[in-house]
């Protein structure tokens, strides 16, 4: 596939040139939207929907109890409808175990461990949930030293076991980044329970990410290449496969006539990120700019015609700086300035609204 052709697909699948109606929409488009960055992540959804969506928007989807945040996959933390939580973690939370044995291991934690955690946990979540450094006192408190990454490992073991997941947004003075640990029995109202969740997996991941492949795929649900063929086998008469092992929905969105050319997306955002190839996207000698990079982070991008163009930051677009724009090679033609302060300034209001 050609790739000016390519992105113009995946635009439209990201839903960044087929905004969905509302943050909800958007989030149960894009299934799992990673969310490590919880300012970036919720801007993921924002900047998916029709008009502007400020940031309380996306927080009251939070408190309502629609979206959730939690470690879905490849052990890093994502936000997904509620009502898709368990079925997800039906397929990804054993090789997320598998992945990270070695370092529970390392840090003493056991079956054992778990049960006093959930015993102590369990009683004071029930009153509207905790926050990470209140659950951190109640594993102290049972002598479990939550130092080393140790309470964050048993933070996302309780979310494996269904038990516990990222709710209501702690409110703070400006742009709040803490969300309150609840019970999943308390807070998600309704579970989907898709007939074949591996397959089911595979659907929505090409609904939100096509033209896409098995190894892209794989990448992104962290499932092994043997698993993520045998979701692709199973997925197959549910997806398009516009030319060899490369699919597409079976209905895909509408671009929007007035849709934005240039877009400020945030850190990790899953244009860029969720694929095992990002160079249809952003050219070879850029990818080490955006990452990830040693630290695992990946920057906050612009985007024009669907190709990354350069970085930028949250920070220096809230004080109005400009972004870092690189080297041009005459392939597309350079953005239009006013069109790049146009999307920061979107940003901007985001936050601001």
């Amino acid at each position: 596939m050609k790739t000016g052709i390519l992105r113009t697909e995946r635009l439209r699948s990201h839903r960044l040139s087929a905004p969905a109606r509302s943050v909800t929409d958007a989030a149960g488009h894009m299934l799992a939207v990673q969310s490590q960055d919880f300012t970036a992540g919720r801007w993921a959804l924002a900047s998916r929907t029709r008009g502007e969506p400020t940031l309380r928007a996306v927080d009251r989807a939070f408190g309502r109890g629609d979206l959730v945040r939690a470690w879905t996959m490849r052990g890093t933390l994502h936000i997904i409808p509620a009502r898709d939580l368990r079925w997800v973690l039906s397929v990804t939370s054993a090789r997320q175990r598998q992945q990270a044995a070695g370092r529970r291991r390392d840090l003493g934690i056991d079956g054992a461990m778990v049960e006093a955690v959930v015993a102590a946990a369990v009683p004071r979540l029930r009153d509207g949930g905790l926050t990470r450094a209140e659950m951190f006192e109640v594993f102290a408190g049972i002598g479990i030293e939550p130092g080393g990454q140790r309470g964050i490992h048993l933070l996302s073991e309780l979310t494996l076991d269904g038990l516990i997941c990222q709710g209501p947004v702690v409110v703070r003075d400006g742009v709040s980044r803490e969300q309150r640990f609840v019970l999943v029995e308390q807070h998600i109202r309704e579970h989907a329970a898709p007939d074949d969740p591996l397959a089911e997996l595979f659907v929505r991941y090409i609904d939100g990410h096509g033209p896409a492949g098995v190894t892209d795929f794989a990448w992104w649900s962290g499932l092994t290449l043997a698993q993520s063929r045998e979701a692709r086998d199973r997925a197959a008469e549910r997806v398009v496969e516009i030319e060899q092992g490369v699919y597409v929905a079976a209905v895909r969105p509408r671009r929007a006539s007035d849709a934005r050319d240039v877009l400020a997306l945030g850190a990790f955002d899953e244009y860029y990120i969720s694929y095992a190839d990002r160079t249809a996207v952003c050219a070879p000698e850029n990818l080490a700019a955006v990452g990830p990079g040693k630290n695992g982070m990946v920057r906050a991008t612009i985007i024009a015609g669907g190709r990354v163009i350069g970085c930028w930051t949250h920070a220096s677009a809230s004080l109005g700086s400009p972004p870092e724009l690189f080297d041009h090679d005459g392939r597309d033609g350079p953005a239009d300035d006013e069109a790049v302060r146009a999307a920061l300034a979107r940003f901007t209001r985001f936050l601001d609204g």
